[in-house]
């Protein structure tokens, strides 16, 4: 197995996450927000959790992409080149990936679950046509040196991995407190 089949192979599992995550959740429990008894603090609502991963995902895998090959279709957000910002008409910048959000821009995260897994599904197919192409050299390419140690495309997918797969794990968690 090539460090691409496994990268492929690990990032063709979240879409199942997400799917699962939502299962038989109406949009207005998608939005549902868990609170702590003593009403000390919240938690994000699926629906926030699906749009949030799909925007880091789709970000993180274009941005890399863009920086091996600029000129390829991967390197455009789908986010845009698909329209799914204008389809999911959401109050928020079109770069906005959920990064910091605060009470009030997580409540502006209102979409009907079947267009939310329809934009990560788009994500995820671009990202299975494009990551085949990676090689191990690659993966060793910096892509942002604000960092130390500076950033490689290999540890970049495996942050998306960590982060995408903790949030689909929490819609799954939150699913359950609403569905009991």
């Amino acid at each position: 197995m090539t460090p691409a089949d496994l990268l492929t192979d690990a990032f063709g599992r979240l879409p199942d996450l997400a799917h699962g995550a939502a299962d038989g959740l109406d949009d207005d429990r998608l939005v549902l927000r868990p609170s702590l008894p003593d009403g000390a603090g919240r938690g994000n609502p699926v629906a926030w959790l699906l749009w949030h991963s799909a925007r880091v995902w789709d970000d993180h895998v274009a941005g890399v992409a863009g920086v091996l090959d600029p000129s390829s279709v991967a390197a455009e957000q789908v986010h845009t080149a698909e329209g799914y910002a204008e389809r999911l008409d959401l109050p928020l910048p079109v770069t906005d990936i959920g990064y910091g959000h605060d009470d009030e821009h997580v409540a502006a995260v209102r979409a009907p679950s079947g267009l939310l897994l329809e934009y990560l599904d788009a994500v995820a197919a671009r990202s299975a046509a494009w990551l085949p192409t990676l090689t191990a050299d690659a993966l060793d390419t910096v892509v942002d040196e604000d960092w130390e140690p500076p950033v490689t495309v290999g540890t970049r997918l495996v942050s998306v991995l960590g982060d995408v797969t903790q949030h689909l794990g929490q819609a799954a968690y939150v699913r359950g407190l609403l569905l009991g």
